[in-house]
């Protein structure tokens, strides 16, 4: 992730996002800066309109996830649906 956060950093400044400046930026945060990883991400991101990777990433997540509240209301759902059922059961019994 360190790589990636160096490139939005180049990018943010308005910096060349080249092999040199990534590996300053990596140095300057005391990251030991790996040859083949830095020239993997300057080449991936050749050609690539950051601006426009930020808006599309910065979309879906909110609409692909859903909230936590939502999950654990459904869960005591699950679980009062589980204890009527065990009830119900049990009643049965008794008149079996």
């Amino acid at each position: 992730m360190e790589y990636i956060y160096a490139a939005l950093l180049l990018f943010k400044a308005k910096k060349t996002i080249d092999g040199n400046n990534v590996k300053k930026v990596l140095e300057a945060a005391g990251v030991h800066a790996d040859e083949g990883r830095v020239k993997a991400l300057v080449a991936a991101l050749d050609g690539v309109d950051i601006e426009q990777a930020i808006k599309e990433a910065a979309v879906a997540p909110v609409a692909a996830t859903p909230s936590a509240g939502h999950a654990h209301e459904v869960k005591k759902e699950e679980k009062k649906e589980e204890k009527k059922e065990d009830a119900a059961i049990g009643l049965g019994a008794l008149f079996g």
